[in-house]
């Protein structure tokens, strides 16, 4: 699972990088820079969510030590 949460966020990551290239910073909400703008928001929700997935998991792991 730890794994596949790492290859989420790298794959995040570069479909941010590539909408980057997309943007036109002289009209950042017209046509495709808007939509380059829209999936580098998502791209960071999804790179969030995940860290705190494996932070929950962590924090799992450490509570059912704790109980045995």
């Amino acid at each position: 699972m730890k794994v596949f949460i790492y290859i989420l966020i790298v794959i995040a990551l570069g479909l941010a990088g590539y909408n980057i290239t997309l943007l036109d910073f002289e009209n950042l909400l017209e046509g495709n820079s808007k939509t380059a703008l829209i999936g580098i928001c998502a791209c960071l929700c999804v790179i969030v969510l995940m860290l705190i997935l494996l932070v929950s998991k962590k924090i799992e792991q450490k509570s059912k030590s704790i109980k045995r």
